[in-house]
């Protein structure tokens, strides 16, 4: 089977970068997937979960917004932040969501649109961990 090359890079560097099977994202216009060979493009990645298969075993990452690039039979995402799922401390993970939520209830009394815009992504991004997680140990 046809390769595509996958880099994942971060502020702090890149996470991945390999030949893989398939990549699945989360695109702001939805969930799309990139096999070898495919049509340039471009798309805006948001908070989710990020998978890439090779050799028929299947990696999940945890992405926070960034963009991403097909072409040349490469594709690139430059994104906030990537973990791996397996990586993930769920209980952390956890008490992250919950702080979150604790905060939105708050905002949401409060006239602070900041306050509610900052617990919103933060809880998008401990749903995604917690998603990424679950995925990489099923």
């Amino acid at each position: 089977m046809a390769q595509i090359h996958l880099e994942v890079v971060t502020p702090t560097g890149p996470v991945v970068s390999d030949e893989v099977d398939i990549v699945t994202a989360p695109g702001v216009g939805g969930e799309f997937g990139v096999l070898a060979n495919h049509a340039p493009f471009l798309s805006t990645i948001k908070t989710g979960t990020l998978s890439f298969r090779k050799d028929k075993q299947v990696k999940y990452l945890m992405v926070s917004g960034g963009f991403s690039e097909v072409s040349n039979n490469k594709i690139t995402f430059l994104v906030e932040s990537a973990e791996y799922g397996k990586d993930i401390n769920v209980d952390r993970a956890m008490r992250a969501k919950e702080r979150a939520e604790k905060r939105l209830a708050q905002a949401q009394q409060a006239t602070e649109k900041i306050n509610r815009v900052r617990a919103e992504a933060a809880l998008q991004r401990a749903m995604a961990r917690l998603r990424a997680a679950e995925m990489a140990r099923s």
